[in-house]
């Protein structure tokens, strides 16, 4: 086999932060190629999980052989008996090892091995005097020689920069990190298995396009070669469901990332995995119970529980939900009637109580503002951060979505929710706008807005206005932000938590 760098000189060419450390851990490296040991097999065959020995220790006799294999955590060596710990997928596993055992020569290849090698072990278990089941080695076989050493094992990294540019260390020394994207996983199962469950047809929509729209931002642009055409990364799926129901489907979803050239803090990332799903002959109503239940049932699923600990705070996600309307919360809490009073009033209102802040002038032209717009500036201000328990917030003002049924008993609003937990939106939802020629003159009113330089606006999509046009049924739609949901399950303060690789400034 071909022998490594044992220089730092050399070894820094090809390697800038290279240090002595390395250096040593290369020497050894070569000298197991010397000694014919292959540091880097190509297999070792099936393999027991620690967790499945601790688990079922009690069943298992002193006979009864094991194959294990994972990266060696702590090495303890006194003699002629070694002590390591083994770290795999599930946890971990004490490992006891005895020149008498395996022998001098396999005994001898131990100081070659280093803390964050990967090495294969076959042994019986028993259980040590202190109490801690472990596995009594006969065999040891190298799989991986690090040359790499680990940060300090008991403070792990704390630094946030570095655990989320370099989420391997991440994952391999803080306890919870591969827990989380495990658990990540299994939650992306439990909402298959609910959809599916409930006749929903999973789906896939375009990422990249000549057009966007299902949401307010701005896109992200590129260009496709082949067709000499510019072209804008998916910013929602909405519009390709609601045409592929209007083609037959009548419950369908998608799990799939969308794309948002926006800003980045604890709750929002430009690139993110969003849900989304329809349904044919129901409402809004129809949709808040779809999502409690479904995220009732991720929980129970994934985490045993619909109850969980975040921040301190105990978070109850089991059905049903508290409604309330976004009009008699800013009531609640501002004391402005502002669904009985015009936009005039409101300003009036919000003028005696000191709420026209600076802030809000200068994100707000008040001559061309609607008083939809007051409504929900008061609402995310006022309202948003003290809803901590699950709630969904319903009958937004009218202004905010052209996609959107108007309310069945109230014209200035639509039927439109959005669901909150610990002052965190986790979706939106609609009563779907289904009237093909008032769809056409809210997309249109729309395009207009971008062209006269609203960037989040939307163009116009003909496609979809022209399926909307052969017909589409009475229909309820649902989105929910998976990256928040991943939050709340696993107890995330931010979003790039559970985001295995967030983008970072170089």
């Amino acid at each position: 086999m071909y022998r490594y760098y044992e220089d730092l000189e050399n070894l820094q060419q090809i390697m800038s932060d290279a240090n002595n450390h390395m250096v040593e851990r290369i020497k050894k490296l070569n000298e197991l190629i010397d000694i014919g040991v292959n540091p880097y097999p190509y297999s070792f065959g099936s393999v027991t999980h620690s967790r499945n020995i601790v688990d079922n220790f009690e069943s298992i006799s002193e006979e009864q052989q094991f194959t294990i294999a994972g990266r060696i955590m702590l090495f303890r060596k006194m003699g002629k008996v070694t002590f390591l710990n083994i770290v795999d997928q599930e946890g971990s596993l004490q490992v006891y090892i005895s020149r008498n055992i395996v022998g001098e020569e396999k005994y001898d290849l131990l100081r070659l091995i280093d803390i964050g090698d990967i090495i294969g072990i076959v042994g019986n278990v028993f259980k040590t005097k202190t109490g801690e089941i472990t596995l009594k080695a006969e065999d040891i076989t190298i799989l991986s020689k690090s040359i790499r050493p680990l940060p300090e094992k008991y403070h792990g990294i704390q630094d946030t920069d570095l655990r989320q540019r370099h989420r391997t260390l991440d994952m391999i020394m803080n306890e919870g990190v591969k827990e989380r994207f495990i658990k990540r996983s299994r939650a992306m199962t439990a909402i298959r298995s609910f959809m599916n469950s409930r006749s929903f047809v999973e789906v896939e929509t375009p990422i990249l396009d000549t057009k966007y729209g299902g949401g307010e931002a701005k896109p992200f642009q590129s260009h496709i070669n082949a067709l000499d055409i510019d072209a804008f990364m998916n910013v929602s799926p909405e519009l390709y469901l609601k045409r592929l129901m209007i083609g037959g489907i009548e419950r369908v979803y998608t799990i799939g990332r969308s794309f948002r050239n926006e800003g980045i803090d604890r709750t929002h990332y430009p690139e993110f995995t969003l849900f989304e799903c329809y349904m044919a002959y129901a409402d809004y109503t129809d949709m808040m119970e779809l999502m409690e239940d479904l995220y009732e049932y991720v929980f129970t699923q994934v985490n045993g529980s619909s109850k969980i600990a975040y921040d301190g705070v105990e978070i109850d996600f089991k059905a049903p939900w508290r409604r309330a309307r976004m009009c008699d919360l800013v009531k609640s809490e501002t004391d402005i009637d502002v669904e009985n009073l015009s936009k005039e009033k409101i300003i009036e209102a919000m003028n005696i109580k000191n709420l026209l802040s600076e802030e809000l002038l200068r994100a707000i032209n008040m001559e061309q503002a609607a008083k939809g717009d007051l409504i929900v500036y008061l609402f995310e201000n006022y309202c948003e951060k003290k809803l901590i328990q699950p709630t969904f917030v319903i009958d937004f003002p009218v202004e905010t979505s052209p996609l959107c049924k108007v309310h069945r008993d109230n014209h200035e609003l639509i039927e439109r929710f959005e669901p909150y937990a610990y002052g965190v939106e986790l979706g939106n939802a609609y009563s779907e706008l289904n009237d093909p020629i008032r769809q056409r003159i809210l997309l249109y009113e729309q395009a207009k807005q971008l062209r006269a330089g609203l960037e989040t606006a939307s163009p116009m999509d003909e496609e979809f206005a022209l399926a909307v046009d052969i017909g589409m049924p009475p229909a309820g739609g649902l989105g929910i932000g998976i990256d928040r949901l991943i939050m709340f399950l696993t107890g995330a303060n931010s979003i790039k938590d559970v985001i295995a690789f967030p983008l970072m400034k170089r």
